[in-house]
């Protein structure tokens, strides 16, 4: 039974004698310094009604901005769940955890958005970030508050090798291959909702190569999962 409930900032839930969460209002050093050796994070958004996404993200794709906004680099992938949540209500979990010897796990509440290749603050933005193939789309998110909790049930693992197939794929296909993926499987969620992606691109010059690419007639805008495991890389 835990005791001492409350999710107020600097509020701890104990068992027992063992703090095993704490809340905070914004980011600290501490959790600062957590989130920047950490290699990989994961991500979780949900729309109003339908499935519930979560993605594994890494390749030195995460930015703290400041102690209320961090950022990440999205890169193509066989679906644009996040972005299509995003644009429904905004609301995002980023969470950190600790497969070294020191078990502890962050975890960021926020709201965000997407900001493309044709939205002013790409190029400021992007500045941030490594080159990489297959860029997307960067997601903004305004922290509302973080949570540090134990790890206790997370295992050690190590790191053996950082993976890039994806930037590695796209640099092969080139530009015009990562705009069709996103007018095939990136422009609706796999419960129908937009993404935004292909109105915007067209609204603006994404890539070059993005001119003139037109969003899927209604009929065909619901994909179907053999078309989603035709599509590599399968990372979203």
């Amino acid at each position: 039974m835990y005791r001492g409930a409350g999710r107020a900032a600097g509020s701890v839930f104990f068992q027992e004698d063992t703090a095993v969460a704490q809340f905070y209002d914004a980011l600290n050093p501490e959790l600062r310094q957590f989130i920047e050796a950490q290699p990989m994070f994961f991500t979780a958004t949900a729309p109003g009604l339908g499935r519930i996404n979560l993605s594994p993200k890494a390749m030195d794709t995460f930015r703290i901005f400041d102690d209320h906004t961090v950022a990440y680099l999205d890169l193509t992938g066989s679906g644009n769940e996040t972005a299509a949540h995003l644009r429904e209500n905004g609301r995002i979990t980023v969470m950190f955890c600790s497969f070294g010897k020191t078990p502890m796990v962050v975890r960021l509440y926020g709201h965000g958005r997407t900001i493309l290749k044709a939205d002013p603050q790409w190029s400021e933005l992007h500045q941030h970030f490594p080159a990489r193939a297959g860029a997307r789309q960067i997601m903004m998110i305004a922290v509302e508050s973080a949570m540090k909790s134990c790890g206790w049930n997370v295992p050690r693992m190590e790191l053996v090798q950082r993976r890039d197939g994806v930037a590695r794929y796209w640099a092969r296909k080139g530009d015009k291959a990562v705009v069709e993926c996103w007018s095939k499987f990136n422009s609706r969620s796999i419960d129908g909702l937009d993404s935004g992606i292909i109105n915007r691109v067209e609204g603006g010059a994404s890539i070059a190569s993005g001119a003139g690419v037109k969003a899927k007639p209604a009929a065909e805008k619901k994909r179907s999962a053999m078309a989603v495991a035709r599509v590599k890389p399968s990372a979203r």
